[in-house]
């Protein structure tokens, strides 16, 4: 008996649908590895910055917020009168 053009159809279904889920699992699997490798550097570069344990979370709230890193000498008001 023929396979009907129904029947056909359906397994092309299962078979497409059985490439997308191995291709959703290998995305997954990439995704992964791609954060696996980025904490890897990033901790690459923290290590080569030589910063202490406990000055790492202020040093990275001061660059989320924006700050300088470095020292910063205010200037002073005999500064300002110099200038005037």
């Amino acid at each position: 008996m023929a396979i009907s053009k129904s029947a056909k159809i359906q397994a092309e279904i299962e078979k497409v649908t059985a490439k997308i889920n191995e291709q959703q699992a290998r995305l997954k699997e990439l995704e992964q590895k791609k954060l696996e490798a980025e904490n890897s550097e990033i901790v690459e570069i923290v290590r080569g910055m030589s910063v202490s344990l406990t000055d790492l979370p202020v040093l990275l709230q001061t660059i989320k917020n924006g700050g300088t890193l470095g020292q910063n000498v205010p200037k002073s008001n005999t500064d300002k009168e110099d200038g005037e």
